[in-house]
């Protein structure tokens, strides 16, 4: 009787983005910030040394560390996070006193979207596929 091998396990996909965790000089600081634009605090807060913001099924993690380990690294890109109206949010940004770096704009790669630095110099970029009309997301 010939045997043959057990079929091999499937190869693992990637599934989804889980989380994002910058690192803080300033809990505080940054819990402001992202609060200021609406991100809903799940767990730790100003005092904490790591505080968790989830939007969707994602989460923004912020972890304290102290001196030159804390803000964005060379070569740092950005953190593009999806809205359902990005000139509402563009508003919301600046009555909450926040200064994103430029007006929302449309990209040919087919985003309307604007950027803003957090208090560590970590840039994100709000943002929405163009043609979708705003939603609740």
């Amino acid at each position: 009787m010939v045997t043959n091998p057990p079929p091999a396990p499937p190869e693992p996909v990637i599934g989804r983005l889980s989380a994002i965790t910058l690192v803080t000089r300033d809990m505080a600081a940054a819990v402001r910030f992202y609060e200021a634009l609406g991100f809903q605090r799940k767990y730790g807060g100003p005092q904490a040394p790591f505080t968790s913001f989830e939007f969707g099924s994602s989460f923004l993690n912020l972890s304290a560390e102290a001196g030159s380990r804390g803000g964005p690294r060379p070569g740092w890109g950005r953190t593009i996070v999806y809205v359902s109206d990005v000139d509402a949010m563009y508003r919301k940004a600046l009555a909450a006193g926040l200064t994103p770096e430029f007006a929302p704009s449309d990209a040919p790669w087919g985003e309307r979207y604007f950027h803003i630095v957090d208090p560590d110099g970590h840039e994100l970029s709000l943002a929405k596929p163009l043609n979708q009309p705003p939603s609740p997301m």
